[in-house]
């Protein structure tokens, strides 16, 4: 293992800190001293964890009615209701600051750059809340997004958080059928869209695609559509600039139960159609910007970028750094088109606080050798990594070829979570190929498959002891709650089990080595295999399939295997059919690196097909409970594979 230290907060970044502020505050009201150690004061956020969610309320100024109810304890674990007589307003909380400093940048890759201040932002959003009002739209109804990251998108989603309805966002790199696969469940009343993006210097259409969404999904009623550049709509949906130059200003925050609905957000898909994740507005509103604040040391003024698209996660977590009084930036478009320096060149332009990128990107810069030392990176503070672990190598290109004095934070949590378990922190040591640490407040561990605690140093399976804020608050169409215990709660018995692969560091960091699961993540993005599945088996040509991931090249790459009908051949035409069909109704992401055929699919007596175990075979990995397979011999086949 390589432990190289490569950071160390100086004395100076220590005191100046959120989080050593946030520690002398707790030590000043409770008579305490953690001696400015993270590892003592974790310790006591777990042991004193209705305290600490309390003073974490008072000291990230949330505002609301918080009630004297912090937590109200269940048997069941996530029914554990948090500040559960507290109101609030998502988007209150956001928008905090109404002056002429800027509060949104968005560039795309066609070079045009927008700006918008606070003063703007909030007058739009007023006026786009009062437009949605006076449509026939519930509280707790849902506004659906299909958009690129833009300006417009943020304005969207803060318009539907305050007025209490439900937020949902797709990429438009999905295909029409990955559209309806997810918001179809949740019966949106409204549609926010756009004309077309770029992506890789390529023009890409989206109004094309809406008469099909709609005919697929007849609860949408409302179809507002905004352009990608200063030119005039000519559809015939609600005109997204003509709402705002005609609406009306509605400034009333109405505040809503803590765990009211916020948005929802869609598992990978991998055995069925994606399951959707309900999250609170107060439950991720509390969690995001503590991370952000107190883990990441965003303060008012700074200046925070995340490269993500809006079916991300990571999309959700951005916005949120507007509650710390900070301006977030926008890309939109490929990272590494028109050149591959464009988001360092954005970074050098607008004097990022924090850069958040995906592992992978990190890593394509590292294996082209590129180099930053002609970029003036004096402000950036932090750059956070996710997605996908970032290995050793990375670690120290970053610091060799990057900055030198910066906080590297590899984070990682996810869609489940809309959060992080484990994150990054201004009190400890940078090491090589290491997580920091875990996030305040949220106790995790680290089990065998018996439920036993793994010794430092082993590997095991990353849990959460104890009911934490951000959880979901349910999945959608879920009355029986078989989804969500199913999710979490299989494994090990009231304790949240979260499929990370992982183990502890002499550092007391955190060294995460992949899903435990069979959900595929090429670049960090999760790709459920029945999304692939449903599109590849639709061949008259093909029998069934299996699709996996396999390690390679500090990646995961799709590798699909198909057992095609008597007298058919898997010739390329097919390959290049079955690739098409995939980028076209899922993603460019869900196509696999390698097709192959195979003469028999592997799978359990009660007729499941084992996707772990071919993985497993395929990353040299032992392979367990061979017994429970009603056809082991087919395993033979993919063992006597070289890929």
């Amino acid at each position: 293992m390589n432990n190289k230290l490569l950071w160390s907060p100086s004395k100076s970044t220590k005191d100046a800190s959120n989080i050593n502020a946030f520690i002398k505050y707790i030590e000043e009201k409770y008579n305490l001293d953690f001696n400015s150690n993270f590892t003592s004061f974790y310790n006591w956020t777990i042991k004193e964890s209705e305290i600490f969610w309390n003073e974490t309320w008072n000291f990230l100024n949330i505002i609301g009615d918080k009630s004297s109810n912090i937590i109200d304890y269940n048997e069941i674990f996530y029914k554990t209701k948090f500040f559960s007589k507290a109101k609030i307003n998502f988007a209150e909380n956001l928008l905090t600051k109404n002056n002429n400093e800027i509060a949104i940048c968005s560039l795309k890759e066609n070079g045009k750059k927008e700006k918008i201040s606070w003063s703007d932002l909030n007058k739009k959003v007023s006026k786009l809340s009062y437009y949605l009002k006076n449509l026939d739209i519930n509280v707790g109804e849902r506004v659906c997004a299909y958009v690129p990251n833009t300006i417009e998108t943020v304005i969207s989603f803060l318009a539907t958080a305050k007025n209490g309805y439900i937020w949902s966002s797709c990429s438009p790199d999905f295909g029409i059928q990955g559209v309806v696969d997810r918001f179809k469940q949740i019966e949106p009343k409204v549609l926010v869209t756009c004309d077309y993006y770029f992506y890789n210097g390529k023009r890409i259409d989206i109004l094309n695609r809406i008469p099909e969404i709609l005919k697929l999904i007849p609860s949408i009623k409302e179809v507002i559509v905004f352009t990608y550049e200063d030119n005039i709509s000519n559809s015939n949906y609600s005109d997204f600039d003509k709402i705002l130059k005609d609406s009306d200003e509605d400034h009333y925050f109405e505040k809503f139960n803590f765990d009211h609905p916020i948005y929802i957000l869609y598992s990978s898909g991998t055995t069925g159609i994606p399951k959707c994740i309900v999250h609170g507005s107060g439950n991720a509103l509390i969690e995001q910007k503590k991370e952000l604040f107190i883990h990441c040391d965003i303060k008012k003024g700074d200046r925070v970028f995340y490269f993500t698209t809006t079916g991300w996660m990571m999309w959700n977590w951005q916005i949120a750094a507007l509650s710390c009084g900070a301006s977030i930036f926008l890309y939109d478009g490929s990272p590494f088109y028109p050149a591959k320096d464009i988001l360092i060149k954005y970074c050098e332009d607008e004097e990022f606080s924090l850069f958040g990128v995906g592992a992978k990107y990190i890593d394509f810069l590292k294996n082209e050798k590129f180099n930053a030392a002609n970029f003036n990176l004096e402000k950036l503070k932090t750059i956070t990594s996710t997605g996908s672990p970032l290995v050793s190598e990375s670690f120290e290109y970053v610091y060799e070829n990057i900055k030198k004095d910066v906080h590297l934070s590899s984070i990682s949590g996810g869609t489940d979570v809309v959060g992080c378990l484990v994150i990054g922190n201004n009190m400890q040591n940078v090491y090589a190929g290491e997580i920091q640490g875990p996030s305040l407040g949220i106790n995790i561990d680290i089990f065998d498959d018996d439920g036993k605690k793994v010794t430092k140093g082993n590997k095991g399976e990353l849990v959460v002891k104890n009911p934490f804020p951000s959880m979901p608050v349910k999945f959608w169409n879920d009355q029986d709650e078989s989804k969500i215990r199913s999710a979490y709660f299989e494994k090990y018995e009231n304790i949240w089990h979260h499929a990370d692969y992982i183990e502890e560091t002499e550092n007391k960091g955190f060294i995460i080595h992949g899903r435990s699961d069979a959900t595929l993540k090429p670049g960090g993005v999760r790709i459920g295999t029945a999304e692939i599945y449903r599109q590849v088996e639709s061949f008259d040509q093909i029998n069934e399939a299996l699709v996996v991931g396999q390690n390679f090249n500090d990646d995961i790459r799709i590798v699909l295997f198909l057992k095609m009908k008597d007298n058919e051949i898997l010739n390329e035409n097919l390959i290049k059919d079955i690739k098409l069909k995939i980028k076209s109704n899922c993603s460019p992401r869900h196509v696999p690196t390698i097709i192959l055929d195979c003469p028999d699919i592997p799978r359990t007596k009660s007729g499941k097909i084992v996707e772990i175990a071919v993985r497993k075979i395929l990353n040299k990995e032992e392979i367990k409970n061979i017994e429970a397979l009603a056809n082991p011999e087919a395993l033979n086949y993919f063992k006597n594979l070289n890929l």
